[in-house]
């Protein structure tokens, strides 16, 4: 076994949070009567990026991010909408909504069945993966979930894996894999804390040349035969 540890992202690596969040910000309209438009899905995935990634450069605070995005949104709208009842009711919304991508189930038993120890690796909401991850058929496979506002660090900080790896006992640098489909957050945190790391790929996308990636998998069945 080359990698008894395994630390998944959540969102787009098991979850299929395009999915979840879309019946989420369906649910946060209908409660605050804000049209449901593409047009409408558009402003707020465009403002939502945007703040989303000045928090993954560390400029920007998750708490700043959740509320901020749905302040500028309904600016954007010119709705007079209250922004954190509006961010509440995404957030619960979102929770509940527990979508496994493909083969990730499947994946996920075979690893543990094999021996190994599977934990969750995100920056995510904490009361909102809590809840998913309760909900979900990941439960009984998953042994833990390092969540960057419990963590006081956020990936792709060395902190943030440090922190991760002190609360798994028997690591070190060589025995875990940090699996990801974000090359800014996954990819780059591993780099940072010198962890060997697998890109999840699904769109074939180019490797970039100023990261390391040591593996590359554009199906989750490809994993088993890594680790």
């Amino acid at each position: 076994m080359r990698f008894p540890y395994l630390l998944f992202d959540a969102d787009d690596t098991l979850f299929d949070f395009p999915k979840a969040s879309s019946q989420a910000f369906s649910a946060m309209c209908r409660a605050h009567d804000v049209p449901d438009t593409p047009e409408v899905r558009q402003i707020y995935h465009d403002i939502n990026r945007v703040l989303w990634d000045a928090f993954d450069r560390g400029e920007v605070t998750k708490e700043f991010v959740t509320l901020e995005r749905f302040v500028r949104f309904f600016r954007a709208l010119g709705l007079d909408r209250d922004p954190a009842a509006a961010n509440r009711d995404y957030l619960a919304a979102l929770g509940s909504g527990v979508y496994p991508l493909p083969h990730a189930e499947e994946v996920c038993r075979l690893l543990v069945n094999r021996g190994h120890r599977l934990y969750i690796a995100t920056n995510a909401v904490a009361s909102v993966q809590r809840s998913r991850l309760q909900g979900s058929v990941f439960a009984h496979l998953i042994t833990d979930a390092f969540i960057s506002e419990e963590a006081g660090a956020s990936k792709p900080d060395k902190a943030y894996y440090d922190y991760a790896l002190s609360r798994i006992p028997g690591t070190n640098h060589q025995n875990v894999l940090v699996i990801g489909d974000s090359l800014a957050t996954d990819i780059r945190g591993a780099n940072n804390a010198s962890l060997p790391c697998c890109w999840f790929n699904p769109g074939k996308l180019p490797a970039p040349a100023d990261l390391r990636i040591d593996y590359i998998i554009h199906d989750l069945r490809q994993l088993p035969d890594i680790v």
